[in-house]
């Protein structure tokens, strides 16, 4: 599955000046890393967001967001967010939201 590259685009460029950030194909699409943990890509015209076990109920309820299904069950902590709902300020909002949650964790 390819990805869009606009969307790979708008996310380095918000993305290119934080350390620790790294980015690498996987899933058929693009990841981005932050200290070696997986914070957000792009799948599709999709959005994926790692928001937490904690978060997920409550990034379900936002416009556009469905479960993280990509192996057919569904991943807690995880969520993509529909392309066509990523604005800029909510683009902005998810990767902060992400990038959030993955501060918590220990650098791999």
């Amino acid at each position: 599955m390819a990805y869009d590259d606009a969307l790979a685009e708008r996310i380095r460029d918000r993305l290119r000046d934080t350390f620790g950030v790294a980015e690498r194909r996987m899933f058929g699409g693009l990841v981005f890393f932050l200290y070696g943990n997986m914070v957000v890509g792009v799948l599709g015209d999709d959005l994926m967001a790692r928001v937490g076990p904690d978060n997920t109920d409550a990034a379900l309820t936002r416009p556009g967001v469905r479960a993280f299904d990509f192996t057919g069950r569904a991943m807690r902590g995880w969520v993509f967010v529909a392309g066509d709902e990523l604005d800029d300020d909510a683009l902005d909002s998810w990767i902060a939201d992400a990038s959030a949650f993955v501060e918590t964790l220990p650098p791999k």
